[in-house]
Order: structure tokens, then C-alpha cells, then sequence
């Protein structure tokens, strides 16, 4: 087989370098983002299948999962945000304990 120098150098190949068709994917473009009501697919019980063998009937050790993760992200900006509304959350239940306890006194 030739090396890949010697086939980019010819010039019936030498287009392939430039033309980004066959570029590869850049690595954060390569996952899709998922925003924060998708979330749950990554540790709800529901999404979680462990797979004894593949689809060819090779054994493996693996769930559904890790499938997930490698094909999926959550965004950024969600994933902030979910932290956020954590909290916020959070405190709104706070809030609304107190009124109650106040009632009952």
C-alpha cells in the first residue's frame, strides 16, 4: 500500500486534504447537546439497559449508558442553569415551609 503522503501528493487525490467533506468532525461538534429536560436519560432507570451480548452475539459488558455519554452532552449553558434552578428551588421550598410553620403557631 502506498503511504498516505504519496497519495495526497498525486494529483488525482490531492483535492481530498482541502475539500472539508472529508475532514474529520471537530470533537465538540461530534456530541449533540442536550438541554436540561433530557437530563434524566443519563441516570434514570428507565433509559438503563445492560447488554450481556451485541448485536452480532459477541459478549460484552456494557449499559445503555455509557451509549448515551458517548454520544450526547448536556449543553453548557443548561447545565448551568440546571445548577441554578437547583438552588433556587431549593429555596422556594424553604419559603414556603415557614409560612406554614408560622400558621400553626
Amino acid at each position: 500500500m502506498a503511504s498516505q503522503k504519496e497519495i495526497l501528493s498525486d494529483g488525482r487525490f490531492s483535492r481530498v486534504a482541502r475539500d472539508p467533506r472529508f475532514w474529520e468532525m471537530p470533537e465538540k461538534d461530534r456530541k449533540i447537546k442536550i438541554d436540561k429536560r433530557f437530563r434524566a436519560m443519563f441516570h434514570d432507570k428507565k433509559f438503563k439497559l445492560k447488554c450481556t451480548v451485541d448485536k452480532r452475539g459477541r459478549p460484552v459488558n456494557y449499559t445503555s449508558v455509557e451509549n448515551l455519554r458517548k454520544f450526547y452532552a448536556l449543553s453548557e449553558s443548561d447545565s448551568e442553569l440546571s445548577e441554578d434552578d437547583s438552588e433556587v428551588r431549593a429555596e422556594k421550598k424553604k419559603k414556603k415551609a415557614k409560612p406554614k410553620e408560622e400558621a400553626g403557631s
